[in-house]
């Protein structure tokens, strides 16, 4: 009853395994203490079992964490695990810290989630897995809306579960400029002061920005800040005039139309504008990406925007750093090698999305898929909901967010191509952290499934290969903890929820 579905469960005829209150977590190998303890919190957590973390073999009845060359199944060390659960202990074995914490997340939804009393049982199993993707993601706008540093945690709690391993943060738009460049501040003190709708605003300083990082990463998670240009740019314009043609600053806007602002190409204090936030922004980040935007330019001269896209990339790879923007960068020819595309047009590829998209490969870049029909977050799941917006073909289910393949859907963009899939949130209806859980989940789950467990072969369909049934149910199973936890989420018709999960 595990999400994302693992490359093998077998199930073992044979006594299950009892976690007692005096159950140690018995830990080896370099980094296994550090998984130790996060396992520990979460079980405390969880279950208020206070188990003790030690340096020595495991006896009967405790968890065992072991970290060394030989134990991640053959040709995934980077992040394949196996978790083996018997009468006699629990053993969790992997390469590397980030394998062991996925078995962790594993093991987390196989205890049951009413477990505060005793006995607590879990049944026997075997499991060897490992992710399809490099990249699992799911982004969070907080220019739209701003959520401050707390909420930003929680949600990368709830992200991990579902072994999502990336967070892109958008950090600016027209509505707002959410993170602090000491060398151009009235981004924030102007730029940051409102959000969609007239609300409060908000940023993150530069220290409550790498404290965000480091919690990820401590989680396994990669940040991914966006910084998105030439166009979404209003709150840049509206705190500094120099940056606009006419040096004339605009309003600050808290609308929702896009396509109105360009940042000038060309232009020596836009270079220097475009250079000094990637330079600050790159320097606050240890993740090799940094994602540029680059979408919806409907007010740029198409000669600017291939200008503008060009030396904003090279800028990136100039600090370090492997550009990332949305698929209509693929219009240049002139991106640094290695520079990554995300798609986020419909499964049926609108005009030159596809042609886009596959200009990263040939100019040796990779492609992270985001079809916004069936892996958008913020896209309504029925007619008539207050969340969510309906433009991408909206309503999306939680099947049509499930029966897709990242490798079925632009021509000629194959397996080798894909970095991997992101489920992105847009933030224009969502205002707190309740709405942030409504809107992604279930919906986030499906995504993480397909970026994780095996692809369907070949030969069969994906609504055939991808069993809707068993996931759903695995849906209702993962809800418990989810309502353990206290994360909201939407009852979607789709699942049978069990009746202990209340409305």
């Amino acid at each position: 009853m595990v999400i994302p579905r693992p490359a093998m469960l077998e199930s073992v005829d044979s006594a299950p395994f009892t976690l007692a209150p005096d159950a140690r977590i018995s830990v080896a190998g370099a980094g296994a203490s550090s998984v130790a303890e996060l396992l520990r919190a979460e079980l405390a957590s969880d279950c208020s079992r206070s188990l003790t973390v030690v340096h020595e073999p495991p006896a009967f009845g405790d968890i065992a964490i072991v970290i060394a060359d030989d134990e991640a199944p053959d040709g995934h060390d980077a992040e394949g695990y196996t978790l083996e659960v018997a009468a006699e202990g629990v053993r969790i074995g992997a390469a590397t810290t980030a394998g062991a914490f996925w078995g962790v997340q594993t093991l987390r939804q196989l205890v049951p989630a009413e477990c505060g009393s005793d006995p607590l049982t879990i049944g026997a199993v075997r499991i060897v897995d490992h992710p399809r993707y490099a990249y699992r993601g799911a982004m969070l706008d907080v220019a739209r809306h701003f959520f401050s540093p707390d909420a930003v945690k929680r949600f990368i709690d709830a992200i991990v579960l579902l072994k999502v391993n990336h967070l892109h943060l958008h950090l600016t738009d027209d509505q707002g400029w959410r993170i602090h460049i000491d060398s151009w501040p009235n981004l924030t003190a102007h730029g940051g002061s409102t959000g969609s709708d007239g609300s409060d605003g908000g940023f993150y300083t530069q220290d409550e920005f790498r404290d965000l990082v480091a919690y990820a990463a401590e989680r396994h998670v990669t940040v991914v800040p966006e910084l998105d240009m030439p166009g979404h740019t209003n709150a840049a314009l509206a705190s500094y005039p120099e940056l606009n043609a006419d040096g004339v600053s605009p309003a600050l806007y808290t609308g929702s139309k896009v396509g109105f602002s360009t940042l000038l190409s060309g232009d020596a204090t836009t270079a220097r504008f475009v250079d000094d936030v990637v330079r600050e922004v790159a320097a606050l980040t240890p993740g090799p990406y940094l994602h540029i935007g680059g979408d919806e330019c409907q007010s740029t001269d198409p000669a600017d925007f291939l200008r503008f896209i060009a030396d904003a990339a090279a800028t990136v790879a100039r600090h370090g750093k492997i550009p990332a923007g949305w698929h209509e960068m693929g219009k240049s020819g002139d991106l640094p090698d290695g520079t990554v595309g995300q798609y986020w047009d419909f499964l049926t590829p609108r005009g030159s999305a596809a042609d886009e998209t596959l200009s990263f490969v040939r100019q040796g870049g990779s492609v992270i898929m985001s079809p916004a029909d069936v892996a958008y977050l913020d896209i309504v799941y029925e007619e008539g909901d207050r969340l969510g917006q309906d433009w991408a073909d909206g309503p999306t289910t939680l099947r049509q967010s499930y029966e897709w393949d990242p490798a079925r859907v632009v021509p000629g963009l194959t397996e080798a191509h894909i970095l991997g899939v992101e489920a992105p949130l847009w933030t224009e209806t969502v205002e707190t952290v309740s709405d942030i859980e409504e809107m992604v989940f279930p919906r986030l789950a499906a995504v993480a499934e397909i970026g994780w467990s095996p692809a369907p072969s070949d030969t069969d369909a994906v609504e055939t290969a991808r069993d809707f049934d068993d996931f759903a149910e695995r849906v209702a199973h993962l809800a418990e903890h989810w309502e353990a936890a206290g994360t909201n989420f939407r009852r979607v018709p789709e699942v049978r929820w069990r009746e202990r999960v209340s409305s």
